[in-house]
């Protein structure tokens, strides 16, 4: 290795690790990481930072824009806060019933927007529910928990739920249609799996004090709180109709067509935010994710940078020099792809593997690799609570609800309190990514 390709790769992980131990610095950790990486190509001789700016997969970040405007428009509609309403209403608020659907609510809205923003929209109201049902920290842990593995899973269930599976589809490495056939079953086989575990053996709402006069209070309490919030079926409309409009293009234009993800996905953008009016006008000039895209334009701009020294290719080299079958290093490559991922969360991880599934990708069927990359991401991310950065918002927003149980001890999620979830979950979805993934070889 050369002093430049060992000093970029070092950038690199210095930075990610840095990044997940002070998120509160994350941008200016990535941002000078970046500068860093081109300095040293460009003193080196390797390449220039416009190569490197030249190399960035702008397609992945206008489809992470575009998706994310789109979500904003149906978000002004109010339509998931009345949907969690009208699923406590639809299960009287019973424990069991009530966790098993928000579960599967939130792995079917985390394949349409990005886990952070799915949290968003429905994590306030199921915190206001459970107040108002008196929940115990028992209940509370595993079904929150439960919750975020189920949003990790609905992220990499589809090609744009989240940024590894919009990775994927962005960079041309799956067509729509190759990715959601063969994620979508694996990830929810996954789902079934956990929530079988969850609810059959470790039953959150064992010890639960729930009457039915109190589900039928609860249920009543809360239709009087969202009484007078009402559906914007303008908005609703401007973002639903763009964006099955979106997913249709997806499904059936070909890319021979040179109609790519990223152009679908901007028509799709501009339709929607022109049909809005002024609120489409409002939402492009403040609710573009700039931390994001600043953060991943700067991330690839490292990544290309150590790719443009050899490193790996070095690191494919050494993993088909194992001496074991080529399935046990595929294998040996998931493992260590999901581990990564649990120390340096699944956006950063997922770019810097991507290279070397790459690689792989050329002796092993392609779509083998790239679908168990993502469910190895996706165990990886289900580690800790601080492996996806929707473990730390739903901790921010569980601490600010204030919840207690029954003896007025505060209600929380952290670390410690995720853990056993945390670790069921890389299991079962590491388990399923590797057998699908060795069956497919």
């Amino acid at each position: 290795m050369t002093p430049a390709a060992a000093a970029t790769a070092a950038i690199l992980a210095a930075a990610i690790l840095l990044q997940a131990a002070r998120p509160s610095l994350r941008l200016v950790v990535v941002t000078f990481g970046a500068a860093l990486s081109c300095l040293v190509v460009s003193l080196a001789g390797i390449s220039t930072t416009g190569k490197l700016l030249a190399g960035v997969p702008w397609d992945v970040l206008v489809l992470l824009v575009g998706l994310g405007l789109v979500t904003e428009v149906l978000v002004a509609s109010r339509l998931f806060g009345l949907l969690a309403v009208r699923v406590a209403r639809a299960t009287r608020a019973a424990p069991r019933l009530l966790a098993v659907v928000l579960v599967a609510g939130m792995y079917a809205v985390s394949g349409l927007v990005n886990n952070l923003t799915a949290l968003m929209l429905l994590l306030p109201v199921i915190l206001i529910v459970f107040r108002l049902m008196g929940v115990s920290q028992r209940y509370l842990t595993w079904t929150l928990s439960t919750l975020l593995v189920a949003c990790n899973l609905g992220g990499a269930a589809t090609p744009i739920g989240d940024f590894p599976a919009i990775l994927l589809l962005g960079r041309g490495a799956m067509g729509f249609t190759d990715y959601l056939v063969r994620a979508a079953p694996l990830t929810l086989v996954a789902l079934v799996v956990l929530l079988a575990v969850v609810f059959g053996f470790a039953r959150p709402e064992r010890g639960l004090a729930q009457t039915p006069l109190s589900a039928r209070l609860t249920v009543a309490t809360l239709s009087a709180f969202y009484r007078g919030v009402r559906l914007d079926r303008r908005a609703l409309l401007c973002g639903l109709l763009p964006l099955a409009g979106m997913v249709a293009a997806w499904l059936l234009v070909p890319a021979s067509s040179g109609v790519g993800p990223e152009l679908i996905c901007w028509v799709g953008t501009a339709t929607a935010l022109l049909s809005a009016g002024k609120l489409g006008e409002r939402l492009a000039r403040t609710r573009v994710d700039v931390e994001a895209t600043l953060f991943l334009l700067c991330l690839f701009v490292m990544v290309g940078a150590v790719r443009e020294t050899g490193v790996f290719q070095e690191a494919a080299g050494l993993l088909a020099s194992l001496p074991v079958p080529p399935t046990a290093q595929v294998a040996v490559f998931l493992v260590s792809s999901a581990f990564l991922t649990g120390v340096f969360s699944a956006g950063p991880s997922m770019a810097a593997l991507l290279e070397v599934a790459e690689v792989l990708a050329r002796d092993h069927p392609p779509e083998a690799i790239y679908v168990g990359l993502a469910l190895s991401v996706c165990a990886g991310s289900s580690l800790f609570l601080t492996a996806a950065t929707a473990g730390p918002l739903t901790q921010a927003l569980v601490e600010r609800a204030g919840l207690r149980g029954d003896d007025g001890t505060p209600l929380q999620l952290g670390f410690f309190q995720f853990a056993p979830v945390g670790f069921l979950a890389f299991g079962i979805i590491l388990a399923v990514g590797l057998v699908s993934t060795i069956l497919a070889l």
